[in-house]
């Protein structure tokens, strides 16, 4: 078939990637210059099913109302919009103990898969993208260790491989880990990993090319045609091309090209900032990937760079960084890697818009529209959930049954409520 997939991120470019290797003719089409130049551009580039999880969850709500005016908080409101203030409405709504259990459990079913299919295709095809083995999570006090426990039974029934570590082995795994931020326990996931997501994302493009890819750059989609939704168009003056299929991976941009044709999307942008500057001295340096649990911040080590991301910032726009948001990420790292990387020097700061869904798992799969497609709303989770949600819409647009239960990811999930 001829396919369209609209958005180059690291969800287009492995959409694009498994189409053509079921043999279907696929056409890529990117408002930006290049593959990997929005959230897939400077993210965590953690890979840890266990720890992806909806933001819509029991307790959230009051934690976030605790942090809002701190100095130093994970999660900030700027001047939201009206549309925003009613997916906060959708959100709230989906914080409920039953709706958590089960997005958790889709979540949790989709974040496997996808880390099993991305080590297939690193593996298969040979994809060198600053990859390290192991991940863990730092817990302050009593008090992170407490809140993390109804997660960590999720875990366990679901057979992941982690062990709780004491600081002094904690700090046997990450040496460089400082000894004057008080550390009472640490998680670890031997199993899981960090990786460098826009150079996997442009790597795999240039494979996705030579299986007959087409790439299409500096090209803004018009909205989908109500009469013809399967004909896209560069511009109003385009007279486009008509296509089998078209797959929607176009991240926020996606709730414009869908609204005319009656799907009505609920995305909303989670701003998230990173850090990254070189290593100053390998030894001061992680070995892997670290979180705070307290202020979810990620530090990863990315080949010779130090990377550091975190917050989650609802309004505003991904061009204007808030201050205090970017001194947390320095004040995290220097609470545990003090020296490690040249802050002073060449220091990349990165604010990304994450496309989410207020209940948290993505969209994947038909519209309801005949030969429209989504794969989107993957959040902040994007990286970890790219290949498991490629792989399966491929095998469904192909007509094969997909390797895991598709429940809770349709659209079907996302009808007003009332």
């Amino acid at each position: 078939m001829k396919v369209a997939v609209i958005g180059a991120g690291v969800i287009g470019v492995t959409t694009a990637y498994e189409l053509a290797a079921q043999g279907h003719d696929v056409s890529v089409y990117e408002r930006s210059s290049s593959s990997a130049e929005g959230c897939s551009f400077a993210n965590a580039g953690v890979i840890s099913p266990g720890y992806v999880t909806p933001w819509a969850k029991p307790g959230m709500t009051l934690h976030i109302l605790k942090h809002l005016w701190r100095a130093h908080s994970p999660v900030r409101l700027s001047h939201p919009s009206w549309d925003e203030v009613k997916w906060l409405w959708r959100w709230w709504r989906a914080c409920d103990e039953n709706t958590f259990i089960q997005n958790r459990a889709h979540l949790l079913r989709l974040s496997t898969y996808s880390h099993q299919r991305l080590q297939r295709l690193t593996e298969r095809l040979h994809i060198e993208h600053d990859r390290t083995p192991g991940y863990m999570v730092l817990l302050r006090g009593e008090q992170e260790h407490q809140m993390v426990q109804p997660s960590l039974k999720i875990m366990r029934d679901a057979g992941l491989s982690f062990k709780t570590l004491s600081a002094s082995e904690a700090r046997s795994i990450e040496p460089a880990l400082n000894p004057d931020t008080p550390l009472a326990y640490a998680l670890h996931f031997p199993n899981d990993e960090v990786g460098n997501c826009r150079q996997f994302t442009l790597l795999l493009k240039n494979i996705a090319e030579s299986k007959g890819v087409k790439f299409h750059f500096n090209a803004s989609v018009q909205a989908l045609s109500p009469s013809e939704p399967r004909r896209i168009r560069i511009g109003t003056a385009d007279p486009g091309i008509v296509f089998d299929e078209v797959v929607v991976c176009a991240g926020l941009g996606s709730a414009r090209l869908l609204a005319p044709v009656g799907l009505h999307i609920p995305l909303a942008a989670v701003h998230g900032y990173s850090v990254s500057a070189s290593v100053r001295e390998p030894l001061d340096a992680p070995r892997s990937g670290v979180m705070d649990e307290r202020y979810k911040v990620a530090i990863s080590r990315l080949g010779q760079r130090v990377r550091v991301s975190g917050s989650a910032e609802i309004g505003g726009n991904a061009r204007q960084h808030h201050a205090a948001s970017v001194k947390t990420l320095y004040r995290v790292l220097d609470d545990w890697f003090p020296g490690a990387a040249r802050t002073q020097d060449s220091v990349q700061v990165w604010k990304g818009s994450r496309p989410m869904l207020p209940d948290g798992p993505p969209v994947i799969g038909p519209s309801g529209i005949p030969g429209i497609w989504l794969n989107l709303g993957h959040g902040s989770s994007g990286w970890a959930l790219s290949c498991g949600s490629a792989k399966a819409l491929a095998d469904s647009m192909s007509r094969l049954t997909p390797e895991i239960d598709l429940e809770g990811l349709g659209i079907e999930r996302l009808k007003p409520q009332r």
